[in-house]
């Protein structure tokens, strides 16, 4: 086997850094690789007939029909769900959740200076400090 055929499988094999191996070396290393002796299946045996397999089965047959319903199962009548139902209501008519705006507040009139000041200048507001503005006094 050639230098670079050697290194590609060494590479393939997951050795790190082969290309800067020497060959004996690689060669000796992937003939020490030997691939994981499989055995047979493992563990306890499984019953088939056990009542937990047979549980198993048939949520794995609902499972595949669409039938299998997951968690706790929605009581309509709970103060939750009414509660939920009122508030879908009202998002729908465009009532908020919540401590209503006050637009007289310090903040609120802030806010609204500041989204003039933006609308002013095409919709972007400059942050920060001021830049400083040289005065030519050879012109006056």
């Amino acid at each position: 086997m050639e230098r670079k055929e050697l290194v590609a499988v060494a590479v393939a094999a997951g050795i790190t850094k082969a290309h800067s191996m020497k060959s004996v070396v690689l060669e000796e290393m992937l003939a020490n690789m030997s691939k994981p002796e499989t055995t047979g299946k493992r563990g306890r045996p499984v019953d088939m007939s056990s009542v937990r397999q047979i549980r198993l089965a048939e949520m794995e047959a609902k499972r595949a029909n669409g039938e299998l319903k997951r968690g706790r199962p929605v009581d309509e009548s709970s103060e939750r769900q009414a509660r939920l139902k009122i508030q879908a209501a009202n998002k729908a008519l465009g009532i908020g959740q919540g401590r209503p705006v006050n637009p007289e507040s310090a903040r609120q009139k802030r806010l609204a200076e500041a989204a003039a000041k933006a609308e002013a200048n095409g919709g972007v507001i400059k942050r920060g400090r001021p830049a400083k503005v040289e005065i030519d006094e050879t012109a006056s």
